[in-house]
């Protein structure tokens, strides 16, 4: 897998959640430092083993608002007459001794956007 990638010769890596991926993480995270590419990850586990950015729906408020549907529900709304919702709050967390070691610069705006920044 990691020898095609390279193959192919990408500006950047970004992975799924998986489960499969996920038990890979710390060698697709060096595969990419290997590599010089900026990597984005699903998972806060990857960006404090090494990667450079993690970007996802917030999982607590996915949470809250499933709570709120249930309740919908419990207080007999039909399911199929509830919107379909897609997040609208989202965590970030930055790498910046990634981004040094990429000779990356992140703009200061996007740092202070970030949920979490590891220096």
């Amino acid at each position: 897998m990691f020898d095609a990638i390279a193959r192919s010769r990408p500006d950047a890596l970004m992975t799924t959640a998986d489960v499969f991926i996920l038990s890979y993480r710390a060698r697709i995270v060096q595969f990419a430092a290997k590599r010089r590419l900026p990597s984005m990850f699903p998972d806060k586990e990857y960006v404090v083993a090494g990667g450079l950015m993690f970007y996802e729906g917030s999982i607590p408020d996915m949470y809250r608002r499933a709570g709120i549907y249930v309740d919908r529900i419990l207080k007999s709304a039909k399911p199929a007459d509830l919107p379909v919702e897609q997040p609208t709050k989202f965590d970030m967390i930055i790498n910046l001794k990634t981004a040094k070691a990429l000779g990356l610069t992140i703009p200061r705006s996007f740092l202070l956007r970030a949920d979490e920044v590891i220096e």
